[in-house]
């Protein structure tokens, strides 16, 4: 499954880089450079996915780039994608 990421860059070296899960609500993380925001970008999903799958809940469907792009609330931020493996999360999926 891929998961798109939207980061919000810092505009100086003082400020950490915040990034959100847009599909995924209130899965958000942060790092100081952008490849530890991705990394703790996927742990935070892979933690938010693993608790929906133990609850029995839904995983909404991934959407893409471009349609996430197309939210004003996201305008000047970088895009990413990460690849979590459903089967690696917990014993009641696959």
């Amino acid at each position: 499954m891929k998961n798109t990421i939207a980061i919000e860059l810092g505009n100086d070296d003082k400020h950490a880089f915040s990034m959100v899960v847009p599909e995924l609500p209130g899965c958000f993380s942060a790092g100081d450079t952008i490849d530890e925001a991705i990394v703790n970008a996927k742990e935070a999903i892979e933690l938010w996915l693993e608790i929906v799958i133990d609850d029995g809940g839904t995983i909404p469907e991934p959407k893409t780039i471009i349609t996430h792009q197309a939210n004003l609330e996201y305008i000047g931020w970088a895009w990413a994608t990460v690849t979590i493996e459903l089967t690696k999360l917990s014993d009641k999926v696959g």
